[in-house]
């Protein structure tokens, strides 16, 4: 059994003509089996493209993608994909779809999983699914997924189109999975309070490369969000971001050393550290329990 979820090494795509700005650029990273994974970054960073790859749809131009130590292609039963769009068929009923799901994976289907996922959201197994909601077929396409019991899942924007309630009840029920069969989940969003406190991994994505990559608390544990005065003296400190207002000065830096005395210091939340990199897009990457080529 490999210990390794994902793991990327020279990972580039590019569409179209060779020339234009590669949707991946660069990336590596290696994700270790078990965790639950945010994948985060703006609109077209090139968060949906490496799910699509993980699940093998797509092929990469450059450098490879490997999951569960294999091309996507030769694991393609022990992996489970939604999709933003959520693709079912219209004219099928929710028991038809999850009897299809069944047919497709014998050996492997948990009726019980699915089911269970369907009548939390109260939907009626004889609906068909061009009558439900969206939020209503995202919960359909979990409960296909779930149903799989894949080793790993990935999710592309699942929660987009849920109410909040819905949202926290789904969260739970991947929490509770991933708990229990240590299902490795690896789910992308740009919502980050959606993630913070539910994942314990992280990659961010940006101009597609990954930005940060590493288990939270210790990417966390590597930045502090310092205030003091401005023109304040933050050397040797590596310094991700800092803005001015007035007279003070907040910056999140990498510390090398002690934080002086006359700066209040403290560690900064996930959509704290997100946004910053986020906002100073030339700032140093940090990839954490990386393939040592990525290592920075």
């Amino acid at each position: 059994m490999t210990h390794t979820a994902l793991e990327a090494a020279g990972l580039a795509k590019v569409f179209g003509r060779r020339g234009r700005r590669p949707a991946l650029d660069g990336c590596a990273f290696r994700l270790p089996a078990g965790r639950v994974c945010a994948v985060v970054g703006p609109n077209g960073a090139g968060k949906s493209t490496l799910l699509a790859l993980a699940a093998g749809l797509l092929a990469p131009t450059e450098g490879t993608l490997r999951v569960l130590g294999a091309h996507p292609s030769e694991v393609r039963d022990r992996l489970a994909y939604v999709a933003q769009d959520k693709p079912l068929h219209p004219r099928l009923t929710v028991a038809d779809t999850l009897r299809l799901g069944a047919e497709l994976n014998p050996g492997r289907w948990n009726p019980a999983a699915a089911a269970r996922i369907v009548a939390e959201g109260g939907l009626d197994p004889r609906a068909r699914i061009r009558t439900l909601s969206g939020g209503q077929r995202t919960r359909v396409a979990l409960a296909l997924a779930l149903g799989k019991r894949p080793e790993v899942l990935l999710l592309d924007e699942p929660m987009a189109d849920l109410d909040p309630l819905a949202r926290h009840q789904l969260m739970g029920t991947l929490m509770a999975d991933a708990a229990e069969h240590g299902t490795t989940i690896v789910m992308s969003s740009h919502v980050v309070a959606e993630l913070e406190g539910s994942c314990d991994f992280l990659l961010l994505v940006g101009g597609g490369r990954v930005r940060l990559s590493g288990p939270l608390d210790d990417l966390l544990a590597a930045h502090t969000l310092v205030t003091g005065p401005a023109g304040g003296d933050l050397t040797p400190h590596t310094v991700v971001e800092s803005r001015s207002a007035g007279r003070q000065l907040t910056a999140l830096i990498r510390p090398r050393g002690p934080v002086p005395g006359t700066w209040q210091s403290a560690e900064p939340s996930l959509e704290e550290l997100v946004l910053a990199h986020l906002r100073a897009p030339e700032a140093p990457a940090l990839h954490l329990d990386a393939p040592v080529e990525a290592a920075v």
